[in-house]
């Protein structure tokens, strides 16, 4: 038995040293041939880093959009006549629109907060507003107007950086005056404090009560829409516009555990004002922030596996190159292959090392490749968001490897299969 043992431990310690020796002449092969490698590898490298990059931004872009749904407030829920974010039929243009009344029964629910009804006037085609403000010599052009109720501030805990809100007695008074958003104030009053100013809008003269504070834009960088608006009183809102009457209801609820009884509540109660007859399907549509944050996982989930397929025939142009660089090899060391079988290398030995100088090869290319696209992705951040995941790096190099070892195999298995006497004659 001792002897046994003895052949088996030194059978691995010759496995072991073969193995060594293979990983040795495999990087020598490769130092010795640094422009060749070089080249073999470009198309890896080209397809790792396109993989890293494109990553990398969808990454980014996917943290600022959760931010800006985390922002609208997860605990709020949006009724509206149409579908969210999608080209209204002749049917949906036909439907009823939602009253002001409809937000009052909302806001009776035991499990809302709050409730507010909100009208907008704006130029939806270009998202952008159609309303020139002037304050003496100063005007602001494209704003877009919004009526609110008070309930407004909780139900998005917006953040005033100046001023206050309207209260219930603007409201109920239609006081002519209005809250500003962060860019139209900037281009009114540069560093001119705003509170008490009067501001021409649409014609009308208005007093500035408050600011909001600058909004969060989606991709990091540009304007939100949003910091181009003024805001009014609803009933102030309908002396500027008696003729908008499209209401859009938001509503905020207590706890997330009861959205979906929040949700079918607000839909009955919808339904039976609304006087839609069981067998009918709703005439309105009540949505959250997971629809917005659903809608961006398609598009970008599309655009990700299409930029995918894209690096994947980069990354297998350069498995072909890296094989027909192993084929060639091959020939150019027949000779050396057919000494190192007759001084005792084994089949697998000389599988081990053609395979292993694919693989590392590859390899090298992956960790290039990587370092090439987080630089991208790196640069990139000045222009949209990016952000690198570790999980895509560590994806982006064991699909190099693989890469490697699928490409090759073939070469090697060819290596190892040759006769060592033929090899030995071969010039």
């Amino acid at each position: 038995m001792p002897d046994d043992r003895l052949e088996c431990l030194s059978k691995v310690k010759m496995r072991t040293s073969d193995q060594r020796e293979s990983v040795k002449m495999a990087l020598d092969t490769l130092r010795t041939n640094k422009m060749r490698s070089g080249l073999t590898i470009l198309g890896i490298v080209i397809g790792v880093m396109t993989v890293i990059t494109i990553s990398s931004v969808i990454n980014g872009l996917n943290a600022s959009v959760s931010n800006m749904v985390a922002s609208f407030g997860t605990n709020v829920l949006w009724a509206f006549r149409f579908t969210f974010l999608q080209q209204p039929t002749s049917e949906m243009l036909a439907r009823k629109q939602l009253t002001f009344d409809d937000m009052l029964a909302i806001a009776q629910l035991p499990h809302v907060v709050a409730a507010s009804a909100s009208l907008q006037y704006t130029n939806y085609q270009f998202n952008s507003g159609s309303v020139t403000a002037k304050f003496g010599q100063h005007k602001a052009d494209n704003v877009s107007l919004e009526g609110d109720t008070p309930s407004n501030l909780t139900v998005y805990d917006k953040v005033l950086s100046e001023g206050r809100f309207f209260t219930k007695t603007d409201e109920d008074r239609a006081a002519d005056v209005t809250v500003l958003g962060h860019d139209v104030e900037r281009e009114l009053f540069g560093n001119i404090d705003p509170i008490g100013k009067e501001v021409i809008i649409a014609g009308r003269t208005f007093t500035v009560v408050g600011v909001y504070e600058k909004q969060k834009t989606a991709f990091g960088g540009g304007k939100n829409p949003d910091d181009s608006f003024a805001y009014f009183p609803i009933s102030t809102f309908h002396k500027l516009h008696p003729e908008m009457l499209d209401y859009w209801i938001s509503a905020k609820f207590d706890d997330q555990k009861n959205k979906q009884l929040v949700t079918d509540e607000m839909r009955e109660v919808l339904r039976r004002r609304r006087k839609v007859r069981n067998e009918q399907p709703d005439n309105f549509a009540i949505f959250s922030s997971d629809s917005i944050t659903k809608l961006w996982n398609q598009i970008t989930g599309s655009l990700f596996l299409l930029m995918f397929g894209l690096s994947a025939v980069g990354l297998m142009v350069g498995g072909v190159g890296v094989m027909n660089i192993m084929l060639v090899s091959v020939t150019e060391r027949t000779r050396e292959i057919g000494v190192r079988k007759a001084i005792g290398a084994t089949r697998n030995t000389i599988l081990l090392q053609f395979t292993l100088e694919a693989i590392v090869l590859c390899a090298v290319g992956g960790v290039i490749g990587i370092l090439f696209g987080a630089l991208a992705a790196y640069g990139l951040r000045f222009v949209i968001p990016s952000e690198v995941s570790p999980l895509w790096v560590l994806a982006a190099f064991l699909c190099s490897c693989g890469i490697g070892l699928v490409f090759g195999i073939y070469p090697a298995w060819k290596a190892a299969n040759l006769n060592p006497i033929e090899a030995l004659r071969y010039e």
